[in-house]
């Protein structure tokens, strides 16, 4: 079933991890085996932050071991953006296995996504200027009090409660996915891509690389595919409507903005609140009711509806 949830500010930073944790945690029911954020602060030149994980959470349990390993890939990691020219701004430990690195870097970001993913164990969630992709096992408030989402101010910011049917109860099966190796680009999904396998294989075609096997990692492969072609976000979403078979509503979120598109069947639900400085979408009301408790009025995108707004 699925839960997803967005939020944008179109006047500034505010506390967009609080609100996105109170959206997500309504929607617990539609799926309790993981919840995800991506968010989206305030950017500086030359900034990036990277998250990345170096084992799962069901190896600390699994590998007497593990967490030796884990500092020897830390060390690792360490010693790689350091011979890569990054500059550590600060470093964070949310949990045994999760890290997050701010640094100070004018290479190449793909180049360097790519050398910290050849350190055995690590896969990078996330890589951007604006972007942090955070996302574990259990619901809203257990994942965002275990990585201090409650103080993170922001602009905007998309998220994901699951409900496992198809893949395993893991952190990389666990959604948002971020557009690997773009920055900034990130997607939530309700629904199912019957034709994910071929459109699939024509992103590997082109040179991009998938990190699970998962349908709603194609959306963010496919739109940083045509945004890297030119194509606006808008011109993405439309395209994906006749591009993109099955049932699905999505969200995808850049630094700037944040879009969603509903499939010509529009099974999967969306409800859409409006004001001239927010706007909030998400699976059901309720969750929208938790950040703006008076009373609103809200609407449902129709079939095919592609819509962007920006921060």
């Amino acid at each position: 079933m699925c839960g997803i949830a967005g939020v944008i500010h179109r006047d500034g930073a505010t506390g967009v991890g609080q609100e996105m944790t109170a959206m997500l945690q309504s929607l617990r029911h539609r799926g309790p085996d993981s919840t995800g954020f991506a968010v989206y602060g305030l950017s500086a030149p030359d900034e990036y932050v990277m998250r990345l994980k170096l084992a799962e959470a069901e190896d600390l349990n699994k590998d007497h071991n593990i967490r030796a390993k884990i500092k020897e890939r830390q060390a690792l990691v360490d010693k790689r953006l350091a011979e890569l020219g990054a500059e550590l701004v600060d470093k964070a430990e949310p949990t045994p296995y999760a890290f997050r690195y701010r640094l100070r870097y004018a290479g190449d970001t793909r180049k360097l996504a790519t050398e910290i993913e050849q350190i055995e164990g690590a896969e990078v969630l996330s890589f951007g200027s604006a972007l942090e992709l955070i996302k574990d096992l259990g619901d809203a408030t257990q994942v965002s009090q275990q990585y201090g989402l409650g103080t993170f101010k922001g602009t905007h910011g998309i998220g994901h409660t699951r409900m496992a049917t198809e893949s395993d109860v893991d952190i990389r099966s666990a959604h948002p996915y971020w557009a690997y190796p773009y920055n900034d680009i990130a997607v939530v999904h309700n629904g199912q891509i019957t034709n994910y396998w071929i459109m699939r294989r024509e992103m590997e075609r082109l040179g991009h690389r998938f990190m699970s096997n998962c349908d709603s990692e194609l959306l963010a492969v496919y739109t940083a595919n045509n945004l890297e072609q030119g194509a606006s976000l808008e011109d993405s979403l439309k395209a994906s409507i006749k591009d993109i078979d099955g049932v699905f509503t999505y969200l995808v979120a850049t630094d700037k903005e944040l879009g969603m598109a509903k499939d010509t069947m529009a099974a999967k639900p969306m409800v859409l609140f409006e004001s001239e400085n927010l706007v909030a979408l998400a699976s059901e009301e309720v969750a929208i009711r938790a950040i703006m408790p008076r009373e609103i009025d809200t609407s449902d995108p129709y079939d095919e509806e592609v819509r962007v707004w920006q921060r």
